[in-house]
């Protein structure tokens, strides 16, 4: 049974994505695609939040989108749910923004207690209210934030997502090392010791955060967008996974497809890489009949087996 976990529109993420939430869905089912976690971005609350591509032409008027766009996304994913239900079950969720926790807790709070949402995927795109997904030029404007030091970075955004699980116990962790993205310490790791040598303080934060998930019962998410964006490994890198996996934790499957074309994006590449570190099932929702939604178990095999093509790079 082939899924995702996590992925995103055009229709409610535009600038950022590409096409409509019903061609993306009716493509994973050409795809071969049984379930589909619908998770289009949360709304933010201020100016200062926007990504660089929100702020023309006008940014009060882009931020004034954000509430209505959600209501409408959630009214949408209801319909599609309905549509399509006899060919793909449809999960829906949101993805959170970690920016100033006083303030968006209680509104992710508020989000989350709707009774059409299903799960929530817990991410961190934003460290000190820059982001650290966007760029690189941006990437580097949060290094020089912490004094010019990438370990400090690092450091501070495993201390934010640390902060996001207590605080939200999210079903999927989202990338959970998405901060490596844009970083020279990837650029660099082939020649570099492993991060638990290279940085004992930050590795420590990282065990710290794969206990705190794995008490709670939050799965990590293989999420193979990383290896569209040029990476080597999908997230989690290899030495996190392997950490993972040794605390029995589990991985769900996501493509965070942003348009048609990325749905299911080097599923081939990311199936094989958790069959090399011993992982042989992988996790998902099942709406159960009477309401509601359970975990639900399937085989690497089955996974790969259902799948009638793979996305593009």
């Amino acid at each position: 049974m082939a899924f995702t976990m996590h992925s995103h529109s055009g229709q409610f993420c535009p600038g950022h994505a590409k096409d409509s939430l019903e061609d993306i869905i009716r493509h994973a089912i050409k795809m071969g695609f049984k379930s589909m976690g619908l998770t289009e971005h949360m709304p933010r609350t201020a100016v200062e939040d926007l990504y660089p591509e929100e702020l023309t032409p006008s940014p009060s008027e882009s931020l004034a989108t954000l509430h209505p766009r959600h209501t409408s996304y959630l009214a949408e994913a209801t319909r599609l749910q309905t549509l399509f239900s006899p060919q793909i079950s449809l999960l829906v969720g949101f993805e959170t923004e970690w920016l100033r926790p006083d303030e968006y807790i209680p509104l992710i709070t508020t989000l989350a207690a709707d009774p059409r949402i299903d799960y929530l995927v817990g991410s961190v795109h934003h460290v000190d209210s820059i982001p650290i997904d966007f760029d690189a030029p941006t990437y580097a404007r949060a290094v020089a934030a912490h004094s010019g030091s990438e370990e400090a970075l690092f450091t501070a955004y495993f201390d934010a997502q640390h902060d996001m699980l207590q605080a939200l116990q999210p079903r999927v962790v989202g990338h959970f090392d998405l901060i490596r993205l844009f970083s020279s310490y990837e650029a660099q790791r082939a020649t570099l010791p492993p991060l638990s040598t290279h940085w004992p303080g930050v590795w420590e934060r990282i065990l710290r955060n794969l206990r705190a998930a794995h008490c709670y019962g939050g799965w990590l998410e293989l999420n193979t967008s990383a290896l569209r964006k040029g990476l080597a490994e999908a997230y989690p890198m290899r030495e996190i996974a392997e950490a993972w996996v040794g605390m029995g934790g589990k991985f769900t499957v996501s493509d965070d497809s942003h348009g048609v074309g990325q749905v299911g994006t080097n599923y081939g590449r990311g199936l094989g890489y958790l069959e090399e570190l011993g992982v042989r099932e992988v996790w998902t929702l099942e709406r159960k009949e009477g309401g509601g939604v359970v975990e639900r178990g399937v085989a690497i095999g089955e996974f790969r087996g259902s799948l009638k093509e793979e996305g593009s790079a």
